[in-house]
């Protein structure tokens, strides 16, 4: 059955909606970033970029490095944006723009954040690389999405619905072991809060205030045997949902670069985050 126009909207240039981009544009294989000007941060380690595409936030340079054709594409900030763009890079492997239906076979892209973070707990050190084992969604995306969780995953939203005294239920959802694997087996492993904000809903204050003073040590704290949280950031969580959603390989990459207990700021976080980029880039 056919996707209505007001639901797959394609520009009239044949390219998806927000990422200006068709098919032939992107790799299966995917970096991304938050900030466009990380973008270029990736695409420098090529060999040859044979497309540059900028649209909104979505910065999209795609090329070869040692001869594998990578995609790098920034995403901005927040599940909301990465709601569109996981939907838009599944429609550009997974539905025919022509006919405007699904295709009987369908792509599993494998797609790699690169991104800052902060940590919660002393024994995360500044300048670390950790990966993002869970991601815990304090965000509303996944209220909207016939999610599927484990009887584990389950017991640890409710458990963290109980211990933040909200009205909604986190969602839980693991990233790809096979990604992991390849990629991560010597980060750090880690279960990362995604929060739907970067000040209160991260313990910060500055003149908003903050309705529940003690929340740092609340995800601090937070233990359901021996999962704890390690750090925060604003867009894992959405990404290893959809991702499961959509049939998609998802791996969540982090540079820590601030610790929230000691109230520490990397001063090389450029470098942390360019080591990480290398990393990837040759394991990828």
């Amino acid at each position: 059955m056919a996707i209505p126009e007001s639901e797959l909207i394609i520009n009239k240039n044949g390219t998806i909606y927000h990422l200006n981009l068709q098919p032939e544009h992107i790799s299966d294989t995917i970096i991304t970033v938050g900030d466009p000007d990380r973008v270029p941060m990736v695409s420098k380690y090529f060999d040859e970029i044979e497309v540059q595409i900028t649209k909104r936030e979505f910065v999209t340079h795609t090329g070869y490095y040692k001869g594998k054709r990578i995609t790098v594409i920034s995403t901005g900030m927040g599940t909301d944006n990465i709601d569109i763009l996981m939907n838009e890079l599944d429609a550009l492997v997974n539905i025919d723009f022509q006919s405007r239906e699904p295709n009987e076979e369908n792509i599993s892209l494998k797609i790699v954040r690169i991104g800052t973070s902060g940590s919660l707990q002393s024994d995360i050190p500044l300048g670390s690389h950790l990966a993002s084992h869970y991601g815990i969604g304090l965000d509303s995306l996944m209220e909207f999405y016939p999610l599927e969780q484990d009887e584990n995953e389950q017991s640890i939203s409710k458990a963290l619905q109980e211990q933040l005294g909200v009205g909604f239920r986190p969602y839980v959802v693991n990233g790809s072991k096979m990604l992991i694997d390849k990629i991560a087996f010597d980060m750090i492993p880690g279960n990362t809060l995604t929060c739907p904000g970067f000040y209160a809903p991260q313990g910060r204050v500055l003149r908003g205030g903050l309705r529940n003073p003690d929340l740092l040590k609340v995800y601090q704290d937070f233990k359901v045997c021996d999962f704890r949280f390690t750090n925060f950031e604003m867009e894992t969580a959405g990404y290893y949902a959809m991702g499961r959603l959509l049939g998609h390989e998802m791996l969540s990459l982090n540079a820590i670069v601030a610790n929230r207990i000691s109230q520490e700021f990397a001063t090389n976080a450029e470098e942390v985050i360019d080591s990480l980029i290398v990393k990837v880039l040759e394991r990828i």
